[in-house]
């Protein structure tokens, strides 16, 4: 079985999403010493197991899991979370118990590290603890006490409004989506954010009474911000801040990209300089069908009237490309279809494009550039070499 494959269905088990003849595939292939080693490092990042071991009885593993596995088969009904907790319970345990007798005689080796691919949607708590969030799975999001704050369903995760009144510092969660995936995050004040591939965002569980909601983003995102008088929201894209009070814009912020991008499709925002922080006199004001443009190295921001649409199409998976450069057309293609990308053609690099994708694979847009322009490539693994 290819390791995509596997990692979906141990994501599938740990999230309950699992059907009876998947459970069957998962059982076989944990027989493959190999596999075993990958879902107890899924495990690992579920369940706060200690960073420092280096090592596990792989074995004794896999007999506990599968004893407890084929007993727990033959009940009429499927598995439930708490079921799995107790399965890690005991791998958690016979691994504790490996590295504990073999710490000393594995000092000087090399720490082994298993190769997992990063395809998968992470929840990170303040606390530092790791959950998987599997698209076609449910699950709920706890606070460090264990009270339920938040529910994901299929590809959108919501977090309950609390009108508690809160003196303490806002505890935030971050949400990581990879390559080649996309996201949606409800906020605890009706905000929401649509994640595009390859970012992250800090957000509080709750926003403070009377204090301003603030964010923090790396890489893309469309918002639909909740209306709040009394409390302006701020977006953090490391040097650059954009202000609202209700209104829909997109945010393009990715740290390799030279510029950061807001496009305003609803209401007005205003973009500030990190170093000018957040005064009036500083402020870019943007009106709808405006876009801003931070540019990284000097901190200069400009702005130019723009076809919103373009720049939000990706939240429907449209990828739509407007007098841009074929560099930055592959980034936008390594993003989406989660792929690495070598561009050999330097004569097309600067070179700048206007074309439309709907729903189709890389190899079909390829393809199109490779029927209209003198390019050719060539797919080794999950590598493209543009020639």
């Amino acid at each position: 079985m290819k390791p995509k494959k596997l990692h979906k269905l141990i994501i599938k088990y740990v999230t309950d999403s699992i059907s009876k003849s998947e459970l069957d595939q998962l059982e076989s292939e944990l027989n493959h010493p190999s596999h075993i080693q990958l879902f107890n490092e899924c495990v690992k990042l579920n369940y706060r197991i200690d960073s420092k071991m280096k090592t596990y009885d792989t074995e004794k593993s896999k007999r506990l899991l599968l004893d407890k596995m084929r007993k727990d088969k033959k009940k009429p009904k499927k598995f439930k979370l708490n079921s799995f907790a107790k399965y890690a319970a005991l791998i958690v345990l016979s691994m504790t118990l490996g590295y504990l007798v073999k710490e000393f005689v594995y000092e000087k080796e090399e720490e082994t590290n298993f190769s997992l691919e990063d395809n998968f949607i992470t929840l990170e708590r303040e606390d530092g603890n790791i959950q998987v969030i599997s698209e076609e799975g449910t699950t709920q999001v706890l606070d460090k006490n264990g009270n339920v704050v938040g529910s994901q369903v299929g590809n959108q995760l919501v977090y309950e409004v609390n009108n508690e009144s809160e003196t303490s510092e806002p505890v935030y969660n971050t949400l990581n989506v990879p390559y080649g995936k996309r996201f949606e995050l409800k906020l605890e004040d009706g905000s929401i954010a649509y994640l595009n591939s390859g970012s992250s965002l800090k957000y509080p569980v709750k926003f403070q009474k009377g204090m301003e909601r603030k964010i923090y983003l790396s890489g893309e995102a469309f918002l639909d911000i909740a209306k709040d008088k009394n409390r302006a929201f701020i977006v953090n894209a490391s040097d650059l801040n954009v202000k609202v009070y209700g209104t829909r814009f997109n945010v393009s912020a990715y740290p390799e990209d030279k510029v950061k991008e807001v496009v305003l499709v609803e209401g007005s925002v205003g973009m500030y300089a990190k170093t000018d922080g957040l005064q009036s006199e500083k402020e870019t004001l943007l009106t709808p069908g405006t876009k801003g443009k931070y540019d990284n190295i000097i901190g200069d921001i400009s702005t130019e009237p723009v076809v919103t649409g373009i720049y939000t199409s990706w939240v429907q998976g449209v990828l739509v490309f407007r007098n841009m450069s074929f560099e930055d057309i592959l980034k936008k293609l390594e993003r989406h279809y989660d792929v690495k990308i070598v561009n050999q053609n330097s004569r097309l690099s600067s070179e700048t494009f206007n074309a439309s994708f709907g729903d189709m694979s890389i190899e079909k847009i390829l393809d199109y550039f490779k029927s209209q322009y003198d390019m050719d490539y060539v797919i080794e693994n999950k590598i493209i070499i543009v020639k």
